[in-house]
């Protein structure tokens, strides 16, 4: 006996009462089976229900493609019912990588010209959902024609058509650009919306829109303060209401935001079009009702407009201060787009957001880990030397009590703020002591080297800073990073710790004894790294030189270690050993004090540009005149000075030629490679991907390649990963990347280095994979390089 096919309610109800997955496929399987049958017979009576019934079974994700013809006939047929369907499964089964899309632009345009509003509508609207690039341009003249029909029902469709067109094919551009100037005069809020967000997409793909568009910007300003002073009309009342898509009791909404972003398009860069809306701007910011939430996000839109366009410093400043009552704002959300806003204006207008610093502090205790990282950032960025000392007590209070995911963040923000702003040296060394005290695990590795160096470099804190080392040590062994400069700083000014002299802090009476068991419990604990325990070794090693008492103690620990299973651990105890007993005499000269290494930094670099500065005042200066031969044995000099035979050199022919001749008899230096130019390999809705290249002059087959891949868009991209390859003549290696989430306008960007080794020079060839998040989808590109710069394989 046949089963009858079931109706849509019925279908409905059916999959609805399966109990498990199993039977809800045989259910699925069996009426695919009687709609398939059915669109083999040809029924045009019944096509419609049942296409009707597998966009149902679409929707719930099985199969539905053996549909898509069906589509196109129910487009054809004259009935509003099967034109009405039809048009809905082309929308949800057809797309530009099928080829049956394409099938359906003759239908639409004879719809488009029928003059049937409903049918104009349904075919517009698929238009707009699945039009490909060659749909737009075949329909773009059907579609200009319905943008000024008398029907705003059908305007209203031509127009979002219109602007899926733009973004299909910018080049239609000129097409749509002249029927704007006439929208603009409508008075239905719908068309106007719409007009406005044409013109948007105008201006952001087409530099000659633009510059047409800035004519109008005293209309949109006319617009947008009407709206503003007269907020809205009877004719657009609902239910006593008046216009909620527009405004929310009083306060503009979406048309308000949409004419507020398209001003900040047009004034961006442009000085009379920025004094035209100036006025109108501090109007909307002062006026506008901030107790809903439409209200907020016209104020945030005022704000980005502000700040984008040549504003008035006055205006700025109003910005700055809207954002810093949105921090006081109750509603999370509000907060973390005031912390955003203000985090990107912190460069440009750093002294407005500075008198916001107590409430962005407070925004450090949220519980929402979000709003407590974006509030970090702001902090970090607003540490300056003024501020330096109160500003990381809060963010050393902040430190304690952050969450663990916070803790490296705010560990490396506060070590770099201290290095870039530190008022005294002491003050430097405690700041960094207490961040290793209380999150020594969560430092950057450079963390230990940083210290050392600035202990070294403070001769007048030695005696402070290995008795500060020494009590930490003596409380917890825990945090790996203290552990090892202690040791480092006890090995190396051990003498000063047992002198008891420092009188900087309380006196502390140490013997040796304790100074070598507390050395010894770090390299019996079980909680101390490889390296750790090399620290100590060494320490133990060195304060044989500085201790008075007798070294069998320490003789007999670098022994034991000397079977360690560590081999770098063994091979320093072997050494040390061997230090021991065939080297005696050499011990005190090869364990002295280490010299002063020369810092890397935000202070080196400021260093070595006031001493760049120096030089060329010194330059600049008149100085006394030398012989040309004095000053060429002044540099024979410089370069001989080790030697003590100086060969002086032959009396220089005043004559041009005979001077060219010497000249040319001197040793010179073969100038540096030219710089090899950085190349964009990729870039999509504002992710790109640059690539810079250096190749070492001691190793010319080496090539280091930097990723550097930076976001302006307005959302974050996460998850980012890179991944190479190269022909198989090559070599390449990948180091880690700097992170993998790409903060949008701008932010940090994320970089990672490739090395490729290249001995036959021969032509080099990149093949990459990316892979990330973005606005809540997932992207992965894979595409190959092939225009690398010959300078970079020759």
């Amino acid at each position: 006996m046949v089963v009858p096919s079931l109706k849509l309610q019925d279908l409905i109800e059916e999959i609805r009462g399966a109990k498990t997955q199993a039977q809800e496929r045989e259910v699925i399987q069996k009426e695919c089976a009687h709609i398939r049958a059915s669109f083999r017979d040809g029924d045009p009576v019944h096509r419609h229900r049942q296409l009707a019934k597998l966009l149902y079974v679409h929707m719930l994700g099985y199969p539905a493609h053996f549909g898509q013809m069906e589509c196109l006939k129910l487009i054809a047929s004259s009935r509003f019912t099967d034109k009405r369907v039809g048009y809905l499964g082309a929308m949800l089964l057809l797309d530009e990588r099928h080829d049956a899309h394409l099938l359906i632009t003759n239908s639409i345009k004879n719809d488009l010209s029928q003059g049937i509003q409903p049918v104009q509508g349904l075919a517009l609207c698929t238009l707009s959902t699945m039009g490909s690039a060659e749909m737009c341009r075949d329909l773009a003249p059907e579609v200009e024609k319905l943008l000024l029909q008398p029907s705003p029902y059908v305007r209203k469709k031509a127009i979002l058509t219109a602007v899926h067109m733009i973004r299909k094919v910018p080049e239609l551009s000129s097409v749509f650009l002249p029927p704007c100037a006439q929208l603009l005069h409508e008075r239905h809020h719908g068309i106007l919306l719409g007009t406005i967000t044409l013109i948007t997409e105008l201006c952001e793909r087409s530099p000659a829109a633009l510059r047409h568009f800035r004519k109008v910007v005293p209309q949109l300003v006319h617009i947008l303060r009407t709206l503003v002073t007269m907020g809205y009309s009877t004719e657009h009342s609902i239910s006593g209401v008046s216009d909620p898509f527009l405004q929310d009791q009083g306060t503009c909404g979406g048309e308000e935001v949409q004419i507020l972003r398209l001003l900040r398009i047009l004034g961006r860069n442009h000085e009379e079009s920025s004094e035209t809306m100036n006025d109108l701007l501090a109007q909307v910011a002062t006026n506008t009702d901030t107790s809903r939430n439409a209200g907020n996000a016209v104020l945030f839109e005022t704000v980005l407009t502000i700040m984008d366009i040549r504003s008035a410093a006055g205006l700025r400043v109003l910005a700055v201060n809207i954002l810093g009552r949105f921090l006081l704002n109750s509603d999370r959300n509000i907060r973390y787009v005031a912390l955003t806003s203000l985090l990107r204006l912190v460069q440009s207008d750093h002294s407005a957001v500075q008198r916001h610093r107590p409430t962005v502090v407070e925004c450090l205790r949220e519980t929402d880990a979000s709003l407590s990282r974006r509030a970090l950032e702001l902090s970090l960025a607003l540490v300056n030397s003024s501020n330096v000392r109160a500003m990381m007590q809060e963010l050393q209070a902040f430190l304690e009590s952050c969450p663990p995911d916070l803790r490296a963040d705010c560990a490396s923000g506060i070590l770099l703020a201290a290095e870039r702003f530190a008022p005294t040296k002491r003050w430097h060394i405690d700041t960094i002591l207490h961040v290793l005290t209380t999150a020594g695990t969560h430092v950057r590795d450079d963390a230990v080297a940083n210290l050392t160096q600035l202990i070294g470099g403070a001769q007048e804190l030695h005696a402070y800073s290995v008795r500060r080392l020494y009590n930490a040590l003596a409380e917890d062994i825990s945090q790996q990073p203290l552990v090892q400069v202690a040791a480092w700083c006890i090995g190396e000014y051990g003498d000063l710790l047992l002198a008891g002299n420092c009188e900087e802090i309380e006196p502390l009476q140490v013997d040796e004894e304790e100074v070598l068991a507390l050395l010894e419990k770090v390299l019996q604990s079980h909680m101390s790294l490889p390296a750790t325990r090399g620290y100590a070794l060494t320490a133990l090693m060195k304060l044989s030189t500085r201790l008075c008492g007798d070294n069998n103690r320490i003789r007999q620990v670098v022994s034991i270690y000397g079977s360690c299973l560590d081999v770098e651990l063994q091979q320093r105890a072997v050494e040390y050993d061997t230090l021991f007993r065939k080297y005696d005499h050499m011990r005190a000269a090869i364990l002295e004090k280490m010299p002063l290494v020369e810092r890397d930094g935000p202070q080196a670099d400021e260093e070595a540009k006031e001493s760049k500065e120096a030089a060329q005042l010194s330059e600049a200066a008149p100085v006394p005149t030398e012989p040309q031969a004095s000053q060429l044995l002044d540099l024979l000099d410089l370069l001989d000075g080790a030697s003590g035979d100086v060969q002086h050199p032959p009396h220089l022919d005043p004559s041009p030629g005979g001077a060219l001749v010497h000249l040319l008899d001197l040793p010179c230096v073969p100038p540096p490679p030219a710089p090899i130019p950085d190349l964009k390999v990729f870039e999509r809705e504002g992710v790109q991907l640059n690539l810079s290249f250096i190749r070492p002059p001691e190793n010319p087959a080496l090539l280091l390649i930097t990723i550097t891949a930076t976001n302006f868009s307005e959302g974050d991209v996460t998850h980012f990963i890179c991944q190479a390859a190269v022909p198989k003549s090559l070599q390449l290696q990948l180091q880690a990347p700097s992170g993998n989430t790409v903060p949008a306008r701008g932010g940090l960007p994320i970089t990672q280095l490739f090395r490729i080794l290249n001995p036959n020079k021969a032509p080099l060839r990149l093949k990459l994979r990316l892979t990330y998040d973005h606005f809540h989808q997932s992207v992965q590109e894979i595409f190959e390089v092939n225009n690398l710069p010959v300078e970079s394989w020759q």
